[in-house]
């Protein structure tokens, strides 16, 4: 079996099984920041569809008392609540949680921002809901969590993945394979950055059909490809890769948007993040090559119709992604 129909037996399967999660998974984030003495202005975001919010509870210290009624709204997909409580004795040493957490597929970002400027950053997982404050934190600790918050977001970002198992498949040149990948790092790094610290900003929505739309492209380049016809994705796909890879980037930081990135955070946990994204996307090739060996003895298969079988199955689970997010653009 060739290397490119042991790839498409073991990982196309898989992004054709789960096409319909890409991005659906999306964090709820917790932000408390300490307006005066032992007092907080909080806002809890929630993952909304139209007006349906996940069943997530921010679960607050007892002596934690709101000073008003919450303001409640549904705005850009997500349940948002703003309210202003006084916790008496402050947070440190209090246990804060997410209600409901346990029960779903999801996680929360929780960041406290002290009078003094001391920050906490705590990610919670459904087998760990619960933390407890430790009034502050190392730079180091918090740069960890944006980090692994990167790393988590481009493996469960299957759009984003299968776009480079696309690449993988159009490259058979493996330095050219490893350019190209840099080059669709580098773009994806400066619309990333340049989109989270404010410089521009592309609307979500369509960003995503987009990203969608690229990865039918590259599936109709498999398409074409002819023996002894090198198509101008194949001779420069790093240049392909780069010009999608800026799109690729306003995705990134949509999603770091999601999760919380406050401005005066930016610098360092920006940097971690996008480290955490090109680790994840490392760990995916290992892995993707790790499989054509596994599956290059046991499995089978004449090598000439496995580019054009990739390709319509990419281009599949493309539209699969596509017309949804179509459709949202008119909701």
């Amino acid at each position: 079996m060739t290397r490119l129909g042991a790839l498409l037996a073991v990982l196309i399967p898989v992004f054709l099984a789960t096409s319909g999660m890409a991005h659906e998974i999306r964090p709820a984030y917790l932000d408390m920041r300490e307006t005066a003495p032992h007092e907080f202005a909080v806002v809890w975001k929630v993952p909304a569809q139209g007006d349906m919010r996940l069943g997530l509870y921010a679960s607050l210290p007892k002596p934690c008392i709101e000073k008003a009624e919450p303001v409640r709204l549904i705005v850009d997909g997500a349940y948002l609540e703003r309210r202003t409580v006084a916790c008496a004795g402050g947070l440190r040493g209090s246990e804060i949680g997410i209600n409901g957490l346990k029960s779903t597929m999801t996680e929360a970002l929780v960041r406290i921002e002290y009078a003094n400027g001391d920050t906490e950053v705590v990610r919670l997982m459904p087998d760990a809901p619960s933390f407890v404050a430790a009034g502050a934190q190392t730079s180091l600790e918090v740069a960890q969590t944006y980090f692994l918050l990167g790393v988590d977001h481009i493996l469960s970002g299957l759009d984003h993945l299968l776009f480079v198992l696309a690449l993988i498949l159009l490259i058979r040149d493996r330095w050219m394979l490893v350019k190209t990948i840099t080059a669709f790092t580098i773009a994806h790094s400066i619309t990333l950055a340049g989109a989270s610290l404010g410089y521009f900003s592309l609307p979500q929505k369509p960003v995503e059909a987009t990203i969608a739309l690229s990865i039918a492209f590259v599936a109709n380049e498999l398409i074409k490809t002819k023996p002894g016809e090198r198509r101008l994705s194949e001779s420069y796909p790093w240049v392909v890769a780069f010009a999608f890879g800026l799109l690729h980037g306003f995705g990134f930081a949509g999603a770091l948007k999601e999760i919380g990135l406050p401005q005066s955070d930016v610098p360092l946990n920006l940097l971690t993040f996008n480290l955490g994204v090109e680790a994840g996307q490392l760990i995916f090739v290992a892995m993707a090559l790790v499989l054509v060996r596994a599956a290059n003895a046991l499995i089978a298969m004449p090598p000439a119709p496995t580019r054009r079988i990739g390709a319509y199955m990419i281009g599949t689970a493309a539209m699969l992604w596509l017309i949804p997010r179509i459709a949202s653009l008119a909701a």
